[in-house]
């Protein structure tokens, strides 16, 4: 059961799970690009704005500030996650949430989905979206509102684990915070609890090698069926149903996001199989390290293990009764006043 469980999850975030063909119920759901699945705070202005990464990709964002900031000079955050997600979902929450504390927060879409640009869509990579923080600091350090020696990360779901790759490399970053953690690289290249075995690893390794001659032969990568049903049948793992409660429904349905509408490409997981990014997580040390996760998340292991890995100051922080999602959009429980006081204090 563990083992099939841990082979739901790989092939879920490949987009190579649960694909069925019944009538969509996508016409309950608001599906204008322009629409966010939060409410935006009302002591908060947003604009949008663009910026391009080390690879020449122009990343699509949301620029949250407080009202009342007046001409001082702010502390900053960059935002992004979860992974298959965009900027009008969780990601756009926290940066109002924490503009509303006083920050200026960027909340963007990763390169290859989203409004960002980069070519074919669909795509992830631990190098790229990792380069992609570093792009997001580098504008933030351009804007007269920011202190450039004041900028933090938070990354959510996955992007929690390219935020601490990011900061593990780009020392302008002073405190990273994660929630709801996942490391992609391992579980796609492990499996959940690291349970799928070396000949599964080289199973799936022979398939995609195969699968580029496919997209070679044809001048175009293939796409995965859908990342998640449009109904469930009720037999599905519970971390799908908590998946599908957030994307596919009008809680979280967005659009433009490869979880909620769409599938990743079938070749996403090769530069995740062999690219391990948490092999420096030490090096974000002098720098402080947040790790918030939910007490009955199926990715909690993941901030449990970087916790024991990383070096002081590092915190974990549980939260009772919470699962993965939760931590998506649930501002009752994802602990803001926290992640406040902790930037605030470590962005001196």
């Amino acid at each position: 059961m563990k083992k099939a469980f841990a082979i739901a999850v790989l092939l879920l975030i490949t987009g190579q799970t649960f694909a069925q063909k019944v009538k969509s119920n996508s016409e309950k759901m608001n599906t204008s690009k322009e629409h966010y699945t939060f409410q935006l705070s009302d002591k908060v202005l947003r604009q949008k704005v663009s910026f391009k990464n080390r690879y020449g990709i122009t990343l699509s964002g949301d620029l949250y500030l407080p009202k009342n900031a007046g001409n001082e000079k702010l502390p900053a955050l960059a935002i992004s996650g979860p992974f298959g997600a965009v900027k009008q979902q969780s990601s756009g929450l926290y940066a109002s949430q924490m503009a509303e504390r006083g920050f200026l927060a960027l909340a963007f879409d990763p390169s290859y989905t989203g409004e960002s640009g980069g070519e074919p869509r669909n795509l992830a990579s631990p190098e790229i979206n990792t380069e992609d923080f570093s792009a997001a600091v580098d504008f933030l350090g351009l804007q007269k509102k920011v202190d450039r020696n004041k900028i933090g990360i938070i990354g959510i779901c996955g992007f929690g684990g390219f935020a601490l790759n990011a900061t593990a490399v780009d020392k302008r970053v002073k405190a990273v915070a994660t929630t709801s953690l996942y490391d992609m690289t391992r579980v796609m290249s492990k499996g959940y609890n690291d349970s799928v075995t070396p000949e599964q690893r080289a199973q799936t390794l022979e398939t995609l090698g195969e699968q580029r001659w496919k997209d070679a032969e044809t001048g175009k990568p293939a796409d995965s069926p859908r990342n998640l049903p449009e109904t469930l049948k009720g037999d599905e793992p519970q971390f799908v149903k908590e998946y599908f409660d957030y994307y596919r429904t009008p809680r979280g349905f967005h659009v433009n996001s490869v979880n909620s509408n769409g599938a990743w490409l079938v070749t996403n997981p090769i530069s995740f199989m062999n690219m391990p990014i948490l092999t420096y997580v030490k090096e974000i040390s002098p720098r402080p390290l947040l790790l918030i996760a939910g007490e009955n998340a199926h990715s909690r292991y993941f901030s449990e293990d970087i916790f024991k890995a990383a070096n002081e100051p590092k915190e974990l922080i549980i939260i009772p009764n919470a699962v993965h999602v939760d931590l998506y959009d649930k501002v009752d429980i994802i602990p803001f006043d926290k992640l406040e006081g902790f930037f605030n204090y470590n962005l001196k």
